[in-house]
């Protein structure tokens, strides 16, 4: 059994330098977090009820999983070779489409879900002035 917990516990710290080599290594990794960051404030400040926040937290989830699995296929890539192969691109930007998708998605979540909270928000704010 303890070595079943010694393990877990080498997952845990594997996936924990994943996690920040992503943070050191990535400057798109700060975009993200300044923008996840100013949606939860958001978000605060509208109160937003749980299925909004769910929604929130799924778009935000998403964005952040494609950033990862971005960095690690460009790291498996620059492994694999220094060659500038056709298909190494390919893997590269296919990848970083993915997190221009989720991102996006993420976008159109925002809007939707905070959109029209925040208006009435601004809105009060502007009228009771």
């Amino acid at each position: 059994m303890g070595d079943f917990f010694r393990g877990r516990l080498g997952s845990f710290r594997a996936a924990f330098e994943g996690w920040w080599h992503v943070w050191r290594t990535q400057p798109n990794a700060w975009i993200h977090a300044v923008f996840s960051l100013a949606v939860i404030a958001v978000g605060i400040w509208v109160q937003l009820d749980e299925i909004s926040w769910a929604l929130i937290v799924l778009a935000m989830t998403l964005v952040w999983i494609a950033e990862f699995a971005n960095t690690a296929v460009e790291a498996m890539v620059d492994l694999a070779g220094t060659d500038h192969h056709p298909l190494a691109k390919v893997a590269k930007d296919v990848s970083a489409a993915a997190v221009l998708i989720a991102a996006l998605a993420a976008v159109a979540i925002g809007i939707l879900v905070l959109g029209l909270p925040l208006w009435e928000r601004v809105v009060g704010l502007i009228s009771s002035n």
